[in-house]
């Protein structure tokens, strides 16, 4: 079993209440819009990262981290990009590969909207943290903790912090 936080949209901003959370993690898992790469230095001297490069990421953030990220926790198949879309209305990008091989997670950023929902008709799990940052039109800054087990989500929750 795996405790995963899931956060994306930190636009350069971190601070101890986010890494409170992720010292409890096992992983940490950011889905884009990093900003400044301090961010996801902080996150590797504690824990193991997994991200993909958002829209207002630079050159540096591109050369470490990739568009998309597609990987296996546990035995669920995990694909994390930033611009991805929401069931059924997916990114073209996106699509074609997601409706050939569908991952059991999907995980995308950018709206600064948090959701988590269903795709039945691909047979996966849609989410997205929201924006953990400062920066945006979000009111409430939001990551996601959760754990997988073998093929099973368990124990999700909403972190929600005041802007």
């Amino acid at each position: 079993m795996k405790k995963i936080l899931l956060l994306s949209d930190t636009h350069s901003y971190i601070d101890e209440a986010i890494l409170n959370h992720v010292k409890q993690a096992d992983e940490v898992w950011h889905a884009g819009d990093i900003g400044d790469l301090t961010v996801t230095d902080q996150i590797k001297k504690l824990k193991p990262l997994k991200a993909v490069y958002g829209n207002i990421d630079g050159a540096e953030a591109r050369s470490e981290f990739s568009l998309n990220n597609r990987f296996m926790c546990e035995e669920m198949d995990i694909w994390i990009t930033h611009i991805g879309g929401y069931p059924p209305r997916y990114n073209n990008i996106v699509r074609e590969a997601l409706s050939e091989n569908p991952p059991d997670i999907f995980i995308t950023g950018h709206s600064h909207i948090l959701k988590v929902m269903p795709d039945k008709k691909l047979d996966l799990l849609h989410m997205n943290p929201g924006a953990a940052g400062k920066h945006g039109f979000h009111k409430v800054r939001t990551m996601l903790r959760f754990k997988i087990d073998g093929k099973t989500i368990k124990d999700l929750e909403v972190i929600e912090f005041s802007k």
